[in-house]
């Protein structure tokens, strides 16, 4: 036997009005920042004394014109000197603080923000490792506040920066109207092998030293426009998607190098098609969490990992030359910059002043695992 349901024994039905919905973290501000002195291909070949025609094949065609790099003194030959692994981790501290210093600076002047409301700090680097981290150095070399929360990634390589956007993000969500960073330092002059060798000499055509620096804010209040955070007026960051790809975890490394007692990074040749075939996986699952298609995304932000694997991605995601401008001018003028590249992208996309508001942007980062990171951001 059933029961009757009368109208005053049935559920009571969902208040009308929008459900609540916590507010979105805000790309305030950003900011870069270099180190050493800029060097065209040819003359970096010539300082290093690099002859072989195949070496200098693959400096030529890298599509860089020139790089920032700090390279060692001078000998009475004229002549790099040889740096011992100490002396290269002794560079990378020095220079992750004053490159890291700067971009941090600027982008909370580019926000209209200060250091002293800095509530988390998160620092990226893979050229060189610290203990403590950059993160609690900067603290003491800035005078940061000594309670602001903080994490250092260490190792994760070029795809490390959304990484630790995410990260950041996810705090800056949990803590509304409180400040965060996410901060890339690279100094890539602190990791190189140098000799004539083919395995080298695509590592060494590659890098340059950069940092790069965002800052998030999250609104108190659900309908906030995206200038209450710092003014900047930004883009939110919506979310983001990951795919390691696990048959590729060796293409990315570093080795020890007994013969020069110093680490030594490895970069397979073939790794920037086994990227390219693997970015529309990511990229369309990003998208389609959000109900977005590739046709929907206004603005794309890629890793400038070197030619082959933007041109990779750029076929692979049907991309035109103009959707990866940024990309390879900051190819062209700095070289691979590692965990900050996208944000050296993301810059110059800002100074184009092209964003409009509604409108969807990509930012993509490749590196060791192999694993490639995304996110969505809107304006």
């Amino acid at each position: 036997m059933s029961a009757t349901v009368t109208p005053d024994d049935r559920p009571a039905a969902p208040p009308t009005g929008r459900r609540h919905r916590r507010p979105d973290p805000v790309i305030a501000g950003v900011g870069t920042a270099v180190a050493g002195n800029p060097y065209s291909q040819g003359e970096l070949l010539d300082l290093f004394a690099i002859s072989d025609p195949k070496v200098r094949s693959v400096f030529s065609h890298s599509a860089i014109e020139r790089r920032f790099l700090s390279v060692p003194p001078s000998d009475a030959d004229g002549s790099p000197v040889p740096e011992l692994q100490g002396e290269l981790l002794a560079k990378h501290r020095r220079l992750a603080l004053d490159m890291g210093g700067r971009a941090l600076q600027e982008s909370l002047k580019n926000a209209g923000l200060d250091l002293s409301g800095l509530g988390y700090l998160c620092c990226v680097t893979t050229t060189g490792f610290l203990t403590p981290g950059l993160s609690a150095l900067l603290i003491r070399e800035l005078g940061i506040d000594p309670a602001c929360h903080r994490v250092d990634v260490v190792g994760m390589g070029c795809n490390a920066g959304l990484n630790a956007l995410n990260a950041t993000a996810a705090w800056s969500a949990a803590h509304p109207g409180r400040l965060a960073v996410m901060l890339c330092a690279e100094a890539c002059s602190a990791a190189y092998v140098i000799d004539d060798s083919m395995r080298t000499a695509v590592v060494n055509s590659l890098f340059g030293d950069g940092a790069a620096a965002v800052a998030l804010l999250t609104p108190d209040d659900e309908d906030a426009p995206p200038t209450a955070a710092g003014g900047a007026g930004g883009p939110r960051v919506l979310s983001f998607a990951s795919h390691l790809i696990t048959d590729a975890v060796d293409a990315m490394r570093f080795d020890w190098d007994d013969r020069q007692g110093r680490f030594s990074f490895f970069l397979d040749p073939e790794i920037p098609y086994v990227v390219g075939a693997h970015a529309e996986r990511v990229v369309d699952r990003l998208l389609s969490d959000a109900g977005l298609r590739r046709g929907d995304v206004a603005h794309w932000l890629v890793h400038s990992g070197g030619k082959k694997v933007i041109d990779a991605v750029r076929v692979n995601l049907g991309l035109t030359r103009h959707d990866v401008r940024h990309t390879t001018g900051v190819l062209r003028d700095y070289g691979n910059l590692s965990s900050g590249s996208f944000l050296f992208s993301y810059e110059r996309l800002l100074h184009e002043g092209v964003a409009a508001p509604g409108d969807y942007g990509v930012l993509m980062t490749m590196g060791p695992g192999s694993t490639i990171e995304t996110a969505l951001v809107q304006w």
